[in-house]
């Protein structure tokens, strides 16, 4: 089964598709991207995941064409950003 895998830092973004077993997880495609191994700093049990923009568990199944994306921690108050900008 063919799903995509993304992580976007500060500066850079990447984006890639690969072939996962079928009845693989959103791990299991995570840990077959490569990604933890190129950006080490990524923690699983810290930072959210999703497909497609909606938060997702380590367990969720993936289908066919499903992006897989791993989010940064936020670093600034939401609220804070929207005051700056007033």
């Amino acid at each position: 089964m063919n799903v995509g895998v993304c992580y976007a830092e500060v500066d850079r973004q990447l984006w890639m598709r690969l072939e996962v077993p079928d009845h693989s997880t959103v791990a299991e495609a995570i840990q077959l991207s490569g990604l933890l191994r190129l950006y080490p700093e990524i923690n699983l049990d810290q930072q959210k995941v999703g497909i497609f923009g909606k938060i997702a568990k380590l367990d969720t199944p993936v289908q066919e064409g499903d992006r897989v994306e791993i989010y940064r921690p936020i670093t600034v108050d939401p609220q804070t950003v929207q005051r700056r900008r007033r």
